[in-house]
């Protein structure tokens, strides 16, 4: 199946910085598909922390289900992933897939089983034929490079049309530190945990606690407020890693200033590649920003935001460029949520529609119409009843969507 690269991705695959601790290496080991790679292994040095946020589903696969437990370790020395088949529903013989496959990069790594963490996508319920990662092992290794970002970011695609990558810096006590982060997906794209996989590598040094507040702190407000098709996978998998290699005074408290720079540039980083992601929708030709106000708390402006974002009715009237803002309306009465139906406001590409309950005086829906033939589209919706907020982008649903989905297993 070959895919036309999205409307909506960026011109370039951002340049990536070699990151002290890190190399990767990537290569074709033929799991699923020809001619292209399909598993990458990033090592770290000793003394990595480790961090991570694992998909929700009562299905999930084999590697979440190892990375569940690694982690409670707090440390890492490898990540192997593999595209094309997510090792999810198999059973005994999943799970024996990824204990082999971790005792062979184990050995690799020269480290503990708990120290490498797995991560697989692609097909559901079949079998993975580790061995066919497992014998290239030692020639993978002989490609290790500190600067394989972009090689990495295209060997975890699947219906991907583009690869993703992001890299920012900060400063933790004038120390400058520097966070690079790959991430794959495009369909079965839903929050309840990440959506998808990612990958993110620092060279600050903070132990796996903080790393973990961070990044579950950041997650809720960017790869938990996505959303393409409103399916969760069944693999998904968000790791970050430090590898204590910049230098910095390590910061053992959540609330200490000197994280403020770092923990601004993580959530915009996670934020990047989230909507990386969502502009690689299946089929996407528009991307959607919601903005929620107005609501009880921030979950519940959260859950009416991914209302609106995941209604086939409103997708598939952003797609038709209709500016039908009473399926919104309904939208917002599905969430289960609190809302004023006498005082709801909506504005589509900033221009009022609606206001206290009722289409707003002399409404022109032409400059609104206008709005909707572009390809970045905003919805804007006050419910009345408190002053929570909260921001969710999605992507318009289309024939595309259908095509890709009704083919991807031939």
């Amino acid at each position: 199946m070959t895919l036309k690269i999205s409307p909506l991705a960026p011109k370039s695959f951002p340049a990536l910085p070699p990151l002290a601790g890190v190399e990767i290496t990537t290569g074709a080991c033929g799991l699923r598909y020809r001619d292209r790679t399909d598993v990458c292994i990033m090592m770290f040095a000793p003394g990595t922390a480790a961090a991570g946020v694992l998909t929700r589903s009562l299905t999930a696969s084999a590697p979440v289900l190892w990375c569940r437990e690694a982690l409670k370790s707090g440390s890492a020395r490898a990540v192997v992933v593999n595209s094309g088949n997510s090792n999810a529903f198999t059973g005994a013989a999943g799970t024996a897939s990824v204990e082999r496959t971790v005792a062979a990069v184990a050995d690799l790594a020269a480290c503990r089983k708990d120290e490498v963490f797995v991560a697989s996508t692609g097909v559901i319920g079949e079998p993975l034929k580790d061995e066919r990662l497992t014998s290239v092992l030692g020639e993978l290794a002989k490609g290790f490079r500190p600067d394989a970002w972009a090689d990495a970011a295209a060997a975890i695609m699947t219906t991907d049309t583009y690869p993703k990558g992001a890299t920012r810096t900060a400063e933790i006590d004038g120390t400058p530190v520097t966070i690079n982060g790959i991430a794959k997906g495009s369909g079965m794209i839903a929050p309840d945990m990440a959506t998808m996989l990612s990958f993110i590598a620092t060279d600050a040094s903070l132990p796996a606690s903080v790393l973990q507040a961070l990044l579950a702190d950041a997650n809720e407000r960017t790869f938990n407020s996505i959303t393409v098709d409103g399916d969760t996978s069944t693999s998904d998998t968000v790791l970050l890693f430090a590898t204590a290699k910049a230098g910095n005074r390590e910061i053992t408290a959540l609330d200490d200033p000197a994280l403020k720079g770092f923990q601004a540039a993580l959530e915009d980083l996670l934020r990047d590649l989230a909507i990386q992601v969502v502009r690689d929708g299946e089929g996407a030709s528009k991307f959607v920003t919601i903005d929620v106000s107005g609501a009880e708390s921030p979950q519940a402006a959260r859950r009416i935001a991914l209302s609106i974002g995941n209604s086939p009715l409103v997708k598939t009237a952003v797609a038709g460029e209709d500016p039908n803002w009473g399926r919104i309306v309904m939208a917002v009465g599905k969430a289960g949520e609190r809302a004023d139906r006498d005082r709801l406001s909506i504005s589509i590409g900033g221009i009022e529609v609606a206001r206290d309950g009722w289409v707003v005086p002399g409404y022109d829906e032409a400059p609104v119409a206008r709005h909707m033939k572009g390809q970045d589209i905003d919805i804007a919706v006050d419910v009345g009843v408190g002053d929570a907020s909260a921001r969710v982008w999605t992507c318009d649903l289309g024939h595309g969507y259908i095509d890709i989905n009704a083919d991807y297993r031939s």
